[in-house]
């Protein structure tokens, strides 16, 4: 089945870029699940606009029956509660068709994340090897942002703080939303001798707008070459490639915070996270650490400095 290209859809697409700023990639993703829904419908003999509950119910059935994974299937009915949702607003629609449709249960995985000394000997591994990766490296796990926002930093978005007390970061997230985050010593310090570096790597009179460039067409490092260069720097440092992606330093980044005490609250406007839910699965952390609080601080414990001796 081809991609689907129906008025409704492009129209639907158009407006969910326009007031959500969704990617390029995610729309993408949009259009080819609708058209995979579409393909189904149109065996049927029956159409988009035409659906019924039936229909959708069936569908969701097939992807069970095909093998697709739950998390497959629960964007694809994230797609479909999306599209028909705009149908209905536009009073393209007398009722919702998804309505009372349950989503498939997702069941939740804990966030993948390295120690604090795999992630500091990483860090120097890199710095001996690409000062560009080891400070976009430093920048990552300072901050905790997304690698696309990490790779499409813009050179303005390092900004000096009030009284020259350190250094912010102003990042652009999804949704077009600004937020912004404190840079850490270690960053900064990355930072200022990757300013120098990158100066010299620039060819003579060439202008470039990125923070992190690259000779490519998008004018930036992208975020597969990224991704390859700190698998190869897990390679060099004795730690198991598939253990380390961009998204596992996101994840590092959450969870050491919440080892160390920092509140849900904080760590969600640090990532960036629209609704504290999501930052909720770095509770995983908790456990271990309110048993180190209880021996420590309990008066009955051995280890307490009040405790029974």
């Amino acid at each position: 089945m081809g991609v689907c290209v129906d008025k409704y859809t492009d129209s639907f697409l158009e407006m969910m870029v326009a007031e959500r700023g969704l990617s390029p990639r995610t729309i993408e993703a949009y259009r080819r699940d609708l058209a995979d829904f579409s393909g189904f419908l149109y065996h049927r003999h029956t159409s988009l606009r035409q659906v019924k509950q039936k229909d959708l119910k069936d569908y969701m059935q097939q992807l069970v029956k095909l093998g697709f994974t739950i998390k497959t299937q629960a964007r694809r009915l994230s797609a479909l509660r999306e599209f028909y949702r705009y149908l209905f607003s536009e009073n393209l629609l007398d009722k919702n068709p998804v309505d009372y449709l349950l989503s498939p249960k997702m069941q939740k995985s804990l966030p993948k994340y390295l120690t604090e000394k795999e992630v500091e000997h990483l860090i120097n591994i890199s710095k001996k090897e690409d000062n560009r990766i080891y400070t976009m490296l430093e920048v990552l796990y300072a901050t905790g942002i997304r690698v696309s926002e990490l790779v499409s930093l813009p050179l303005t978005a390092v900004q000096d703080m009030e009284n020259n007390e350190g250094k912010i970061l102003l990042v652009q997230g999804k949704g077009k939303k600004e937020r912004i985050v404190p840079l850490s010593e270690p960053a900064v310090d990355a930072l200022e001798k990757w300013f120098v570096r990158r100066e010299m790597n620039l060819k003579v009179g060439r202008v470039n707008k990125w923070l992190f460039p690259s000779f490519g067409k998008t004018g930036h490092l992208t975020r597969d070459a990224f991704f390859k260069q700190i698998k190869k720097m897990a390679l060099l440092g004795g730690i198991a490639p598939e253990k380390v992606s961009p998204h596992v330093f996101r994840h590092s980044f959450a969870s050491h915070l919440v080892a160390h005490d920092a509140d849900l609250r904080s760590v969600q406007q640090l990532l960036g996270h629209a609704d504290i839910a999501t930052t909720e699965i770095y509770t995983h952390i908790l456990p271990d650490r309110l048993k180190k609080i209880v021996e420590k601080s309990h008066p009955l414990s051995y280890s307490s400095p009040e405790g029974v001796k």
